[in-house]
């Protein structure tokens, strides 16, 4: 059986009251409400390809897009190639590395197809990436500063706090000019592609505006501004950022089982707040949800619904079943099964630093008991000796693949998880095999 489904969007919507209920908003320049009320326009926001993986701090300008397209508008996603060769001051207390032609170009692909999985690149107001490099590429310096410099002054790029806060430390004209380079983004965006607006982090304020400047003197034309808000955590810890480091959309940089553990791990503060930014469900909605939860706080309702949904948008349905079998796993009774049929990626993930000893498939048949293999197999790294094995398994402290063991004298036959590993607890710690 076939069906067809119909993708809309809501023309009605109002991009700017949406994003405010959400609180998504920081500054708006005067006027942009109107202009969006008046015109389904285009607009765009730029992606950093300093990495090959987006984080999750990345995921608020995303939902931005998301949002803006929702309300019936056309979003950008420009993959910074040009800009990335020379960094943006914002936000940084030093200059950073500048990295080469062939590390962002694979660095740009990975970044689109991140991105891909939340815009729809199809349709009336279809989602198109671009790339600045395809425009700079050919751009003589001689002819950039003589048609791009000579509309700014230097009054202007000194007032802005991107470059005030860098005086003292020092500041390349590299990224001194940094604004330059992002303001003609906008002006060849405005120009060919009739983008009106731009948005982004607080820290882009400086950057954006020059743009708008920039279309104001050159082009004579008028374009627009709006920024999010720098998300920050009610304990005050930094959004986007574990004891591991940043928390990465790709899953080799961070699995989904990690990235399904932060958000259900949000205070309920920072859920309140996070399924606002970063799904896409209604006001009533998310209101009904957190009102649900605020009746019983103990189940974790709104963090398990939020954590069920952006795990699915960034990973996948199969990611997400892993990564709540492996919550159960550690948190649960009688999940034997549920650990053998773990892949190999979320197990790992899951006991991620926990010690490890190894032996051969000829070594484990070949120990008498489940004694042995605890002690002596496993060269005494889990237990010192015989003894205290034998001890540990009569009081019914050690469990094999999550399965408790009484009989020290048992045969150690116990299937292995992915063929190759076996996890042995004594008490409440563990140790793969």
């Amino acid at each position: 059986m076939l069906c067809i489904f119909e993708v809309y969007f809501d023309t009605q919507m109002n991009f700017v009251e949406e994003l405010q209920w959400r609180g998504m908003i920081h500054d708006v320049m005067p006027g942009t409400e109107e202009m969006l009320k008046k015109e389904a326009t285009a607009g765009y926001i730029g992606f950093d390809p300093t990495a090959d993986s987006l984080h999750i701090g990345n995921l608020v300008q995303i939902m931005m897009l998301v949002h803006f397209q929702r309300c019936g508008h056309k979003p950008f996603a420009l993959v910074g190639g040009a800009t990335g060769m020379v960094g943006d001051p914002s936000g940084k207390s030093s200059e950073r590395n500048l990295l080469s032609e062939e590390v962002l170009k694979h660095n740009q692909n990975a970044v689109k197809k991140q991105l891909e999985k939340f815009l729809d690149f199809s349709g009336a107001n279809k989602a198109e990436m671009v790339n600045n490099y395809d425009w700079f590429k050919e751009f003589t310096f001689l002819d950039f500063i003589r048609d791009v410099g000579k509309h700014i002054t230097v009054n202007y790029m000194m007032a802005k706090d991107s470059v005030k806060s860098r005086l003292e430390t020092g500041l390349s004209f590299t990224e001194f000019s940094y604004q330059l380079v992002q303001g003609y983004d906008f002006y060849w965006l405005y120009k060919n592609k009739n983008c009106k607006i731009q948005m982004g982090g607080s820290d882009q304020w400086g950057n954006i505006v020059t743009g708008t400047e920039l279309i104001r003197r050159k082009a004579n034309g008028e374009a627009y501004a709006l920024t999010t808000p720098l998300i920050t955590k009610a304990d005050g810890s930094k959004f986007g950022k574990s004891e591991g480091g940043n928390i990465w959309l790709d899953p080799v940089r961070t699995s989904p089982y990690k990235f399904y553990q932060y958000w259900l791990n949000s205070s309920d503060e920072d859920a309140v707040n996070f399924i606002k930014i970063f799904t896409t469900w209604t006001k009533e909605e998310i209101d009904s949800l957190i009102d649900q939860h605020m009746e019983a706080p103990h189940e974790r309702k709104l963090q398990r619904e939020l954590a069920k949904d952006i795990t699915i948008r960034v990973h996948s349905e199969n990611d997400l079943e892993m990564a709540v079998k492996a919550s159960n796993i550690l948190f649960g009774k009688n999940v034997t099964e549920d650990l053998e049929s773990l892949d190999e990626a979320t197990l790992l993930a899951l006991f991620e630093g926990v010690p490890q000893a190894e032996l051969t498939k000829t070594d484990l048949k070949n120990c008498a008991s489940i004694t042995e293999l605890l002690s002596e197999a496993t060269k005494n790294t889990i237990f010192p000796s015989k003894g205290e094995a034998r001890k540990m398994i009569q009081a019914g402290g050690v469990s094999i693949n999550k399965a408790k063991v009484t009989d020290p004298n048992q045969k150690p036959e116990f299937n292995l998880l992915q063929n190759k590993y076996l996890l042995a607890q004594k008490k409440k710690k563990r140790i793969t095999i």
